[in-house]
């Protein structure tokens, strides 16, 4: 206990000594538990399952695509819920997906012009956005020119923050969000790549276990009726454990908060 509180004090001394972190800011990298997000992405095509995933207790972000039938209902939804509301933005992927041809898709062979028009339109196709993660994305957020242009579109585009959701372990997503000033993280589970509930049950604890590591993590689920019953369930039971549900942007500033802190100490 007395490491602990030491420990405590001390990342709080560093905490004040940064300047430039807001006391908001400050508080959330004080507090020692655990601090995880979720993301709800796949949203707007399905009412119902849309409905059941802005429902959801606490700060869930909704991720929606951008020309979904109910995405701009459900958005106001999520708003009025005070969700964080985001752009799952369509991109092209490698191996048997690389011919899909959504809506809204960014190629590889699209021109810069192309980029942002495409991503202008598709922002504005999702009422009260503020921030976007890729759906799909295997083959082009690995080249660096795209995603240059991607970044800069959107560092134009008002403050936006980018998670990656890590489609592939080429990415250079984040790399070219950084360079162009935008917030930005990554997903570190998907919670239903198998949609039974205990494999997601399972993913759940594994982000639980990374959060108590790291100090953060991120997950991305989608509207199965199975993650959104584990999710009501599993949401109910965070005070238990000890660990805050924050919405998106908050973790993107207490991680980097977090850096700041620990470069500031290792740097003495």
């Amino acid at each position: 206990m007395r490491a602990h509180t030491a420990s405590g004090l001390l990342l709080a001394a560093l905490c004040f000594s940064l300047a430039g972190i807001s006391s908001g800011v400050i508080a959330a990298t004080n507090d020692n538990s655990p601090a995880i997000a979720l993301i709800i992405d796949d949203l707007g095509n399905q009412r119902g399952s849309g409905s059941r995933a802005v429902d959801l207790p606490g700060p869930v972000a909704c991720s929606f695509f951008p020309f979904g039938p109910y995405t701009a209902e459900l958005a106001r939804q999520a708003h009025a819920r005070d969700k964080e509301v985001m752009l799952h933005l369509p991109m092209q992927a490698s191996g048997p997906l690389q011919e899909a041809r959504e809506a809204g898709l960014l190629t590889v062979d699209m021109t810069n012009r192309q980029y942002r028009d495409t991503f202008t339109r598709e922002l504005a196709a999702v009422p009260y956005v503020s921030g976007f993660n890729n759906h799909m994305g295997s083959l082009l957020t690995r080249h660096p020119g795209n995603m240059a242009w991607l970044m800069q579109a959107a560092s134009e585009a008002g403050k936006l923050f980018f998670i990656d959701s890590r489609t592939t372990t080429a990415t250079v997503a984040r790399q070219l969000a950084s360079e162009y000033g935008i917030p930005n993280s990554e997903r570190n589970v998907f919670l239903d790549n198998v949609a039974s509930p205990d494999a997601i049950r399972m993913q759940f604890r594994r982000l639980i276990g990374i959060a108590r590591r790291d100090g953060t993590a991120i997950a991305i689920g989608h509207p199965y009726p199975a993650t959104l019953d584990v999710l009501t369930e599993e949401l109910q039971r965070l005070d238990q454990l000890n660990v805050r549900l924050v919405p998106v942007a908050e973790l993107i500033e207490l991680q980097k908060a977090r850096r700041q802190v620990w470069q500031t100490y290792s740097s003495r």
